[in-house]
């Protein structure tokens, strides 16, 4: 990995400790509805992110890049939907959101960056 994307791995690695940190303080009748499910769209970040790169094929490394992705946007809703809920303080959803968009805005970029060398 370059610096680039080692700065971009280890923003996901504190986007989801974060986010276990603030899901332990949830509900205990919520441990296998939004806390389960919060978890692992958080962690799927950042391990789809560092599978894809210990993938030799391009196309492959980019299909996990773009899992990764997907998993951003659902941890990214589970934030509002948290909030809305009143499972989260304004701070934690304010910080999460900003880490998040980083984290989208750079991983969006990577991907953009291989889809175009997988296409010349």
């Amino acid at each position: 990995m370059n610096e680039y994307q080692e700065n971009l791995r280890k923003k996901m690695d504190e986007f989801a400790h974060f986010i276990y940190r603030i899901t332990s303080k949830f509900p205990k009748q919520e441990m296998f509805g939004i806390i389960s499910q919060f978890r692992r769209a958080g962690l799927s970040v950042i391990l789809n992110y560092i599978e894809g790169y210990a993938r030799m094929k391009p196309l492959v490394r980019l299909n996990f890049l773009e899992i990764s992705f997907g998993s951003f946007k659902e941890s990214r809703y589970l934030f509002d939907f948290s909030y809305s809920e009143k499972l989260i303080t304004k701070e934690e959803y304010d910080y999460g959101i900003k880490l998040g968009d980083e984290i989208g805005a750079m991983l969006w970029k990577e991907i953009q960056n291989l889809s175009a060398a997988v296409k010349n």
